[in-house]
């Protein structure tokens, strides 16, 4: 039975409360190794003469949690998303143990790879990032094109997780996506990343929402607007494919006409159907 009014209200949030909450919880658990290094590295930092934190020791932080990332907190990303994909399509009340380590079993490698690909192209980027910076004041100005270019980077690797969970495509063809959508969606680009910002920056200042709610939050935000943004392209697409369409069935003269159909559409029905043998 529905409740209505008021308790049906808090009702829905408790629900929703527990769903963001369990999810951020098993992706802390799958990504510990990640957590842990961090957390160990914030308590008991190293330290130089003056009390401060030397730039060596930052740098080692930061490979560690590199090296790390792509094998336990990314394929963890992952299968969160494929969670929080469920919600956004409208399927609330699916069963989030069983749909969270679905997720993780089968987008691991593919999640991985694309995570070793997205660390090498940020390790780039920050080598160019620090040789502009030692340069001359006019060279200098070029840095701040390297953290553009890693700001949009971090829009790509939200887009890829939106595109792992939600398509049946090779590795590159998923990488290139992420990247195109990136590009071609600039506004959308823009919202996510403000939006997960302002959650990293919530979560900073109240530090106990990072292992209940940060990053359901950021994935809910960032799939939601993918989500949104891909709908809007199926629907222009279809548009032109029925354009054209009619065109030909003008031009015929009794001849059959091809069907037009978007691929991602099709890519979608077998990860959607997928899911629905699954659930059975």
């Amino acid at each position: 039975m529905e409740m209505r009014g008021i308790m049906g209200g808090f009702y829905k949030i408790s629900e929703w409360i527990m769903r963001l909450s369990v999810t951020n919880i098993l992706w802390v658990i799958c990504s510990s190794p990640f957590f842990f290094l961090l957390l160990s590295m914030l308590i008991s930092p190293g330290v130089s003469e003056d009390g401060g934190v030397t730039s060596d020791i930052v740098k080692q932080w930061l490979l560690t949690l590199a090296i790390v990332a792509p094998f336990t907190l990314v394929p963890a990303s992952a299968a969160m998303f494929s969670v929080v994909r469920k919600w956004v399509m409208g399927e609330e009340d699916v069963p989030l143990f069983k749909t969270f380590f679905r997720g993780y079993k089968q987008n691991y490698l593919q999640s991985m790879l694309g995570g070793l690909i997205f660390l090498a192209i940020a390790v780039i980027l920050y080598i160019n990032f620090l040789f502009y910076t030692s340069q001359s004041d006019t060279m200098k100005l070029l840095s701040y094109l390297f953290i553009m270019l890693f700001v949009l980077l971090v829009g790509a690797f939200l887009n890829f997780l939106s595109i792992t969970v939600h398509f049946h495509m090779k590795l590159f063809q998923i990488v290139k996506n992420a990247f195109l959508l990136t590009i071609g969606n600039p506004i959308g680009t823009i919202v996510t990343l403000v939006c997960s910002g302002f959650i990293m920056y919530i979560s900073s200042k109240y530090t106990f929402l990072i292992p209940f709610f940060m990053g359901s939050l950021i994935a809910f935000v960032a799939f939601w607007q993918f989500y949104r943004n891909f709908q809007r392209i199926q629907d222009k697409m279809e548009k032109l494919a029925q354009k054209e369409q009619e065109g030909k069935e003008g031009k015929g003269k009794g001849k059959e006409t091809e069907k037009i159909e978007p691929l991602a559409l099709d890519d979608s029905a077998n990860r959607s159907s997928e899911d629905g043998q699954a659930n059975k």
